[in-house]
Order: C-alpha cells, then structure tokens, then sequence
C-alpha cells in the first residue's frame, strides 16, 4: 500500500475528541456550553464564527466583539471516552445528558448562559 492510501485510511480510523466545552467571558458570569462529538472540529468552527461574526447565539456574538477576544475563554470542560463496544456509532445521548449536568453544575455556581434564542 502506498504511503498516501495509508495516511487516508488512519485517518478515517481515527476518532475525533468527544465531549463538551465552554465559551465563558471574563467580564461578566456569563456562558456557551456545547456538547460534541468533535471537541476540536467545533472549537474551531465556534472561533472562527465568532471571529467572523455569524456566531448562531446572538447575544454571545454581540459581546464578544463588545468586550474583544481577549476577555473570553474557551476549554474544554470534560471528555466523554468511547464504548468498549466498537459497534457504537451514536453518542448523542450521552453527549445530551452531559450537556444537562454542567448546565446544572454551572447554575448551582450562580453562571449565567447566554439565550440560546434571541
């Protein structure tokens, strides 16, 4: 095999980062929470949207060019591993339940989220 179908077939071997992350700002107690199942896929799709200007969450899209970059953190909050089971595919469930609890952890600290509609 040559080098070039090898490097696409461990690439599509890979599996991508799960897990959920956080956009919070250092001005005010204010967050985005996203659960995925491709941690760094989103976070650069979030920045770059952010960056852009076409964030889908108005409110969080209007104080980051307010406030700037630099008064905003994105990490990553937790990772959610993969089944035993190689023949699981879907994890939206549980990336929905994870979704719940730091939604709820975060509240039980007096965080604010950002509207999801505005």
């Amino acid at each position: 095999m040559n080098r070039k179908k090898e490097l696409k077939l461990q690439y599509k071997q890979m599996k991508p980062q799960m897990g959920i992350f956080i956009v919070r700002s250092k001005v005010n107690n204010k967050c985005f929470l996203k659960a995925t199942p491709d941690l760094r896929g989103v976070i650069n799709g979030t920045r770059a949207r952010l960056k852009g200007g076409f964030h889908p969450n108005k409110e969080l899209q209007k104080e980051w060019e307010k406030y700037g970059p630099d008064n905003f953190v994105i990490e990553i909050l937790e990772n959610l591993e993969y089944d035993k089971d190689e023949s699981k595919t879907d994890y939206s469930e549980e990336l929905e339940v994870l979704q719940m609890i730091w939604e709820e952890k975060l509240s039980r600290e007096n965080m604010l989220f950002y509207k999801k509609k505005i």
